[in-house]
Order: structure tokens, then sequence, then C-alpha cells
């Protein structure tokens, strides 16, 4: 049994709907504040998604249960766990492995053809290096900026002490009767 993502009641036959862009598994009172998202079966590698009104639901409602009701549960993985994240500490990074190729800041400007003011920036952490200049300064000073991401998982301390450890809409949201 699954609980519904909006208002976490318990649903044996939950259905795929997009909300404001994202896709969630909801019981029957909830999917008409959503698109209904149907997922195409074909021999492909990739998944394919075509939408559906939320008002033709009895005829494609079958196909994306059986779908989305095989899932186990499980938080559902997007683009960007595949993606590395900026580590924390970059701004030392940067820092120590300039100055461990004795490099001054203006050297290191010039050497990736970048304002002195960005380098300056990067190393007191006031901004966040772009993919470009990230891979750069990688390249250039020999060190990693990021973090690996997507294999973490996060749990959720719940308030209301529930074994599960994961909220929904439902636990944060009150719903307009």
């Amino acid at each position: 049994m699954v609980q519904c993502e909006m208002c976490g009641t318990a649903v044996a036959d939950p259905k795929t709907v997009k909300v404001e862009g994202a896709e969630l598994d909801v019981c029957g009172d909830c999917a008409e504040f959503g698109t209904e998202v149907r997922q195409d079966t074909s021999s492909s590698a990739s998944t394919k998604y075509s939408t559906s009104s939320s008002d033709t639901s009895s005829s494609s409602g079958s196909s994306a249960s059986a779908s989305s009701g095989s899932s186990g549960g499980g938080r559902r993985r997007d683009m960007f766990d595949e993606m590395d994240e900026v580590a924390t500490d970059y701004d030392d990074r940067i820092r120590n492995a300039r100055e461990a190729e004795g490099l001054s800041q203006e050297e290191l400007a010039d050497q990736l053809n970048e304002k002195v003011g960005v380098i300056r920036k990067l190393e007191r952490g006031d901004t966040l290096p772009t993919d470009e200049v990230q891979r750069e300064l990688e390249s250039a000073l020999g060190v990693s900026l990021s973090e690996g991401g997507g294999d973490e998982e996060y749990e959720f301390d719940s308030d209301d002490g529930s074994a599960t450890g994961s909220y929904t809409l439902g636990d944060v949201v009150k719903r307009k009767d």
C-alpha cells in the first residue's frame, strides 16, 4: 500500500500525475489537481512520457497506474541525481592549490584568461564557479572541485513519529475543503 504524495492517504492503486512540473503518485481525489502522465512502453532504451488531460483518466488510468504502481515506493531519480555538486570547501581548495603552484591571483587569472576579481570572489567563497571556469581551474591546478552527487539517500525526521522517515505533501499542506 502506497501513500498519496499530496494528501498522505493510503492508496492501493495510485495515479501518476504532473503537478507544477513534478510527477506525483496520488489518490483519485488528488488526481484532479494535475495532468495524468502515461508511460509508453517501447522497445527503445529511453523512457518516453506523454500526458493526457485529467478528464480522460478512465481510458488511460489503468496503464499509468500499472506502470507506476510497480515502483516499489522508492524515491524517483532525476537528472540532478547524476550531476556532481561543487564541493562546500571549493574556495579553500582553489586557494591552497594556487598557493601550492606558487601562483598569485593575478597570474592564475592571466593563465585562465579570467578577470582577477573572479578569482578573488571564488577564493572568498562569494560566488560559485561556472562549469567552464570549474573545468579550467581543475585542469590548471590539478584539483577536483566536485563532490559526487546521486548515491546519497536523504532521510528526514518525521514530526509525527512515523517509521517511514519521509514526508508527503499532506504532512505539510492543509487542503481546502
